[in-house]
């Protein structure tokens, strides 16, 4: 049936008194309420979480016309990951040190800023974490925000002043904060990342007037003693072999995907990867390791578990369950389900009943060779041969990043179709660790490119009820921007290489496109102020790109772009100024005065895995979310680099201190950088003995 195209302008009172054009369909096909409208008060735009707009004065016909509206620099900004919430003509989005702003919708105009200060409150657990975060929640005038230290704040709304502030984390772990917490029935609640460094995840649910503790959910087991009691944790327990709580948490934390059913009064998780990668180390005697990549129900009133799925049982490739969740209610043979639509990183899109937890199909989206299929019988993948390192190597696709990572996709009801940020991309992992490699749990893990499509993204439109592509967008970037679509037959999305696009919802068609003069990693929104549309988006392109720098660099420097907030609008009349092009040649500095000794460079270049979040594996970097260090004059004077490195001269930039660091140790460092920069230039010699001294 095809939906009736009534416009209202009044479908609740958020919206009364708009003249802005709004969607409802043909009752019983989909909720008149599906998605946002004026506010984009939830991380999905609404409660569903499904990324989709009901405005529609923005549309397919006049898409020609938009034009910027007005944009706002955040100067001291990295990566900006974060989806912005648009409440009562007010935009709130967090920053990459987990900052807060509040900017005016129509305007650009600062409101306000709340700065956590985690340099000052936490500085060891500045560098914990990548300098990244994916937004704020928002109800009853308070916005909230979980800090990369662990702090879960309230902040009035109007002035920016926290109410309360609580502790959400244990003392003395690896755990941090940069997902955006989510609100419902009064209460606020929080999960935390920490599964690489192999944290127990958990989640916590608070009062929002009060930051009272109301309750807590973990998502793998503890000792023995502590899940006494606890029938999720027991039923969990058995799935886990050998003594594993001696080994660490175990992983599975909720560090980004978490969504509220309001139907069912549900919480659904998002669980992640285990830690160790590696199962033989991690769980001793194998396991399914429940609640590891999985999705988790639990009643949204107590925390108690009700069902689970989980996509990996013994997850081994660092795969996680961790992408958003949109529920949605379509018809599948004839009647309606109640249904949740997830494509987590393994390659396949699933389709769940949320009323049961059991599977209703899954199908891969992309290149997918660590499974044949999904048995719909038993819900368990048909798993290949060898698929966990068994003979000390295997080579996969997807790669650790996935076909679909934590960026959002989201869901259109009008065109039934679902829209993700697409990726290819394989990986080799191997137990066969060689001396000076970094290694998680015995096992390393790399990217690796056999076909023409790896390392690139694409924009793809899936039928979940067919469970087929029904279109696709090639893109030269594979780490690209979350989705948005809206009632106006439109699809908004920004890519790695800088531009922001419109496209035909129903064919893929690229209608607009605009130069951000930056790439963008985070996903836009629409909203209206009086009876104006308009379309944000976050343009500051990092995260893991150092890291994994030889398949994500776009070749964007450090500090070399602007970062900026980008509000779009129908006859919009601003512009950006000229920007730096993207520019992948590695302008290396030296010193040649300087001698290296090979051991000293050694010692350094094994003490930089501290360094490869933020500058890159062996300190080749992506120039985000920090510099090519081999690009630095900090780095060419040992006094400069142990002010910054154990004094901290730089954190509250966003430079972590390392004060335990010793002289010798920074200057071990210096020489790694020094070689790796000499290396770019053509200039290295091994046989230098002498130099740089370990004291």
């Amino acid at each position: 049936m095809k939906p009736r195209r009534v416009i209202a302008l009044v479908l609740s009172g958020v919206l009364a008194g708009l003249n802005v054009a709004v969607l409802a369909g043909t009752p019983g096909e989909y909720p008149a309420n599906a998605g946002a409208a004026a506010n984009w008060a939830n991380h999905g735009g609404g409660v569903d979480e499904s990324g989709y707009s009901r405005l529609e004065a923005i549309n397919s016909r006049n898409i020609e016309s938009l034009g910027l509206a007005w944009s706002m620099d955040l100067p001291g900004e990295v990566t900006l990951e974060a989806t912005p919430l648009a409440v009562d003509g007010a935009l709130y989005f967090s920053g990459s040190y987990s900052g807060v702003y509040a900017v005016d919708g129509s305007s650009g105009k600062l409101l306000w800023k709340y700065d956590p200060e985690i340099w000052r409150v936490a500085p060891a657990k500045q560098g914990q974490g990548m300098p990244v975060h994916r937004g704020v929640a928002y109800d009853n005038g308070r916005v909230f925000i979980g800090t990369l230290d662990g702090r879960l704040v309230a902040l009035d709304a109007k002035t920016g002043k926290p109410q309360w502030t609580v502790d959400t984390l244990p003392a003395n772990t690896f755990h941090s904060i940069t997902g955006a917490p989510r609100t419902f029935n009064g209460k606020v609640i929080i999960g935390n990342g920490g599964a690489d460094a192999a944290q127990r995840g958990f989640v916590t649910a608070y009062e929002q007037s009060t930051g009272k503790q109301l309750w807590r959910f973990h998502t793998t087991p503890g000792k023995p003693e502590d899940n006494a009691g606890d029938a999720a944790m027991e039923m969990a327990a058995k799935t886990w072999g050998g003594e594993y709580w001696k080994v660490g948490g175990g992983g599975g934390t909720v560090w980004n995907g978490i969504t509220f059913d309001p139907e069912l009064n549900r919480i659904y998780l998002g669980t992640g990867n285990g830690g160790p990668y590696n199962p033989r180390v991690r769980s001793p005697g194998g396991g399914d390791n429940l609640f590891l990549a999985s999705i988790v129900a639990l009643d949204a009133d107590t925390g108690k578990y009700v069902w689970h799925y989980q996509v990996n049982p013994g997850e081994s490739w660092d795969y996680k369950a961790t992408a958003n969740m949109i529920t949605a209610t379509v018809t599948i043979d004839g009647r309606p389900r109640k249904v949740l639509m997830q494509a987590p990183t393994n390659g396949f899109f699933y389709v769940i009943d949320r009323e049961t937890g059991k599977l209703i199909s899954a199908e891969k989206t992309g290149k997918v060779t660590w499974a044949e299929r999904i048995d719909l019988a038993t819900g368990r993948p048909v798993e290949a041969p060898d698929i966990r390192y068994e003979t000390g190597e295997t080579i996969i696709w997807p790669s650790m990043l996935g076909t679909h990572n934590w960026q959002d996709m989201s869901y259109n009801p009008r065109t039934g179709l679902v829209y993700i940020p697409y990726m290819h991309l394989g990986a080799r992992y191997s137990t066969n660790v060689k001396p000076g490699e970094f290694s998680f749990g015995g096992m390393t893990v790399n990217y690796h490119k056999a076909d023409a499509e790896d390392g690139t993204g694409a924009v793809l439109a899936w039928d979940p009820v067919a469970q087929r592509q029904r279109w696709k967008v090639p893109l030269e970037t594979i780490w690209n921007g979350g989705t948005l679509s809206t009632a106006g037959n439109l699809v908004f999305h920004g890519a790695g290489d800088g531009w922001f696009s419109a496209y035909d919802a129903s064919d893929g068609r690229r209608l607009w496109r605009f130069d951000a003069g930056l790439g963008i990693v985070g996903a836009p929104i629409s909203y209206a102020v009086g009876d104006t549309q308009y379309v944000a988006v976050l343009v500051g392109y990092g995260g893991t790109t150092a890291a994994l720098s030889g398949v994500l660099n776009a070749g964007w420097k450090y500090g070399a772009q602007p970062r900026r907030l980008l509000s779009f609008a129908l006859d919009g009349r601003d512009s950006l100024p000229p920007s730096v092009p993207r520019d992948f040649t590695v302008n290396a500095v030296d010193d040649p005065s300087l001698m290296l000794d090979e051991k000293v460079v050694a010692e350094g270049r094994a003490l930089s895995v501290m360094c490869i979040a933020c500058h890159g594996a062996d300190l080749v970097g992506a120039g985000s979310p920090g510099p090519d260090l081999r690009e630095s004059r900090l780095a060419l004077s040992a006094e400069s680099l142990w002010s910054v490195l154990h004094d901290g001269s730089l954190a509250p930039r966003g430079m972590p201190a390392f004060p335990m660091l010793s002289r010798a140790q920074v200057n071990s460092l210096q020489a790694a950088i020094r070689a790796a920069a000499r290396e770019s230039l053509g200039t290295r010699n091994p046989g230098e003995q002498g130099g740089i001294p370990r004291s």
